[in-house]
């Protein structure tokens, strides 16, 4: 009789988790235009970060006092530019459909080896080129909304987060001072900074986040917890799980489904109804951002 190892799991369940992280990024797009308003934007983000940062906080205590001065201050830059990245994705959000801020911030799939391929001063494989050219045009297609109409305000926004996460990513794999620091640790300076960019504009961008807490009902509170424990801190437990126990390329995919649970979202819940041709676009960011990363791989 054959004695399966209790430590050798089917490669399905290993991989349930990261699909789950998929599916909750991509329903975020949802619960962001429900639980924020533009005025609330950033009282919204101060509330989601301030309910994770203290439980990362216990956990990373005994790494955080590890790091040297030159990494905190590597942190922290990152953590300027991750507050960007949220504002943009976030105000982009209230301001355009779930699905088309889902489908638009997949770029960053493209962008981020176009810019790396610059840096390196490599040509992209004319595979590549090909798929970033149909993303784009997907993009064109679905923010049209098959027409000739220039993409909205909030779409234009989370074309800037797509940027500015292609940056972010970057900026963390050239910066010296954060090489080889512990990932928990260099997490929470980097979500504290952030933090402290919303906190400071707060007052300059609406009301406070202490009023804005006390008009969320048992409905709202259950939104931003959603948003805090599951789509941030449940997300960052399994990246960093997945990181010793899947390879990069596997994670990778899964969490490259992102958009697509974000049109699912937003088509099955919150009643966006694309045009023929803008969700022949829609199909086409998906194909074109899949076979970019598969050229990548």
């Amino acid at each position: 009789m054959a004695v399966v190892s209790v430590g050798v799991r089917p490669r399905v369940v290993r991989d349930l988790p990261l699909l789950a992280v998929a599916v909750v990024w991509g329903s975020s797009f949802l619960v962001v235009k429900e639980v924020a308003e533009p005025g609330t934007v950033v009282a919204v983000l101060v509330l989601r970060f301030a309910l994770v940062l203290p439980v990362l906080g216990a956990v990373a205590w005994r790494r955080l006092r590890g790091l040297t001065a030159g990494q905190w201050g590597g942190g922290a830059l990152l953590g300027l530019v991750l507050g960007g990245i949220f504002l943009l994705e976030t105000y982009g959000a209230v301001h355009t459909s779930a699905t088309n801020a889902g489908l638009v911030i997949s770029l960053t799939m493209v962008f981020t080896p176009l810019a790396e391929a610059a840096l390196r001063r490599v040509a992209p494989s004319a595979g590549f080129l090909a798929a970033a050219a149909l993303s784009v045009l997907g993009v064109a297609l679905l923010t049209g909304d098959g027409g000739l109409r220039a993409p909205s305000g909030g779409d234009l926004l989370v074309l800037g987060a797509a940027v500015a996460r292609t940056v972010n990513v970057l900026a963390t794999a050239r910066l010296r001072s954060v090489r080889g620091v512990d990932a928990l640790a260099l997490t929470w300076v980097q979500l504290a900074f952030a933090t402290l960019v919303f906190v400071v504009a707060s007052p300059f961008a609406g009301p406070s986040p202490l009023s804005v807490a006390g008009s969320f009902d048992a409905a709202g509170w259950g939104l931003l917890l959603y948003l805090s424990l599951l789509c941030t801190l449940f997300a960052f437990f399994v990246q960093l799980w997945a990181v010793r126990a899947s390879s990069p390329s596997r994670v990778s995919l899964l969490l490259g489904t992102e958009p697509l649970w974000a049109a699912v979202f937003g088509i099955a819940l919150a009643g966006d109804r694309p045009g023929p041709l803008a969700l022949l676009g829609a199909l086409a960011v998906l194909a074109g951002t899949e076979w970019g990363r598969r050229t990548t791989l």
